[in-house]
């Protein structure tokens, strides 16, 4: 007991314990809420193709953005992992859906549990895991890599993908770890869902069959708010619904036979059409990027090393030496025989048929208020500014999203002698390319500030009481400097 430490002196030190337990309460709760949801494949402009209310609520009591801009290429796992990154695939690693590593002779599909070692998402580092070593507690449902180990850590709460199980259920997890009690609620959460996408790819975005699929994912966001209503957490937690791409129809009749330009001998097929990633066989690069050049007029086929900067798609190993890029609608297989679809993406990430949705609601965020554009990198600075987490080095850029704030955010701190400042949002050079980050926030201070403003009152009544309690047994002392000299309080330590 602190009381033992001192006889009749325990009462300072009992009071600072006392008020020390408050304070690292206060730093424990005072941390705001964000839930970050994607409905996979809901393209931009679905919220205006059918009655959408629930999003067109959010809206109004929120902010959007007009046009978002997503990394290249526009598949699942890429853009899932950049928007939790704040970076380009060719610097977080998961350049595609399928890939092959040459340092390591393995290869990573989104169809095997090669998913699911942490070697292939440990270029960077997800916002779950900044924040737990920040002090704060994550939650996940469904979302790809949550249920990897990463740097050592899952999320705090986490459900291993099962697309059997219902949206529903997801969400009343996620409002249960949101709910929980204080030291193990969480701060924040990343929840997905595997639809409009799977139907995109079977019905194509243009077929009628798709409007009562976007209803229903407009029902399913009401269910969302309705759940959070209930909980008591919809004033509280910011809610953020965006998307990891849009659509394209396809056609068969826009079929490129790869066969017929290209013998199979002289390449290993990595990644699938749009963007498809060949790895010529040993010596046998110029030979394939000769027979592919002017093959077809309606694929552009790309050396690494010439792809185009702002794809940001070149600095990483995984990326294949040969990228053959179908034009929109067009597909690229070896042959007529395999599998086809009347819906894809992974096209160039400016296509406006490739963008997703954005909006986001909460006490972070102004009222009915419209972005012209962002990048959906933008989002991760946008995030950690709002958790008060120091961001990573990413891609993104705080000022190009800030107007969307209810509060407009401080500028950065001076930069640290020696380093030169960079420009939001505008890369370095040379890869991999990453904008420095701005040094932490005004929110990423306040429970530092304030636990240290709680600590100097409560010195500074010790340093009173103990002044006090001294001048009163002065008379006492004088005759105790023998006692003074041997082990202090001996006689109270209890052993």
């Amino acid at each position: 007991m602190p009381g033992c430490w001192l006889r009749g002196g325990g009462g300072p030190l009992v009071l600072l314990w006392a008020l020390a337990l408050p304070l690292a309460s206060l730093r424990r709760s005072d941390r705001p809420k964000l839930l970050l949801l994607s409905f996979d494949g809901f393209r931009w402009d679905y919220i205006d193709r059918v009655p959408t209310p629930h999003f067109h609520d959010l809206i109004e009591d929120g902010v959007t953005a007009s046009r978002v801009e997503n990394v290249y290429v526009t598949k699942t796992f890429p853009n899932h992992y950049s928007l939790v990154t704040g970076l380009y695939a060719e610097s977080h690693g998961i350049v595609a859906n399928e890939m092959y590593d040459p340092a390591t002779g393995r290869s990573f599909s989104m169809e095997t549990d090669s998913i699911y070692e942490p070697a292939w998402w440990e270029q960077a580092e997800p916002l779950w895991v900044t924040l737990q070593n920040a002090g704060g507690r994550s939650a996940a449902a469904m979302w790809p890599g949550s249920d990897v180990k990463i740097h050592g850590l899952y999320p705090s709460r986490y459900l291993p993908y099962n697309a059997s199980v219902t949206f529903e259920d997801r969400v009343a997890r996620i409002v249960r770890w949101f709910s929980g009690p204080e030291g193990e609620a969480v701060d924040f959460g990343v929840l997905y869902w595997e639809e409009p996408d799977e139907s995109g790819h079977a019905l194509g975005p243009q077929s009628p069959l798709m409007d009562p699929v976007i209803a229903d994912i407009d029902e399913k966001l009401g269910f969302l708010v309705a759940a959070l209503k209930e909980a008591g957490l919809y004033e509280e937690v910011n809610l953020v619904v965006t998307s990891d791409h849009g659509m394209a129809q396809l056609s068969p009749d826009k079929i490129i036979e790869l066969d017929q330009y290209l013998s199979r001998d002289l390449y290993t097929w990595v990644d699938r059409s749009p963007v498809v990633a060949l790895l010529p066989k040993e010596g046998k690069l110029d030979e394939v990027l000769g027979k592919l050049a002017d093959a077809n007029p309606n694929m552009v086929v790309y050396k690494k090393e010439d792809v185009p900067e702002r794809f940001h798609y070149r600095h990483n190993g995984r990326i294949m030496p040969v990228l053959i890029e179908a034009k929109e609608g067009w597909t690229v297989m070896q042959n007529r025989t395999g599998p086809f679809m009347l819906g894809n993406h992974g096209y160039d990430n400016s296509l406006r048929s490739m963008q997703p949705v954005f909006v986001a609601r909460g006490p972070a965020f102004r009222h009915n208020y419209v972005q012209d554009s962002m990048r959906s990198v933008d989002l991760y600075p946008l995030m950690c500014h709002i958790l008060s987490v120091d961001p990573l080095p990413n891609n993104g850029s705080l000022a190009a999203v800030r107007d969307m704030l209810s509060q407009e955010p401080p500028p950065p701190p001076p930069s640290t002698p020696g380093t030169a400042p960079s420009t939001p949002g505008t890369p370095p050079s040379g890869p991999p390319s990453f904008d420095v980050p701005p040094g932490a926030d005004a929110h990423s201070y306040a429970p530092l500030v304030g636990s240290f403003l709680g600590v100097v009152m409560v010195l500074g009544f010790l340093v009173v009481y103990i002044k006090q309690v001294t001048l009163k047994q002065l008379p006492s002392l004088k005759h105790r400097s023998r006692e003074m000299s041997q082990p202090l309080l001996q006689e109270d330590l209890h052993l």
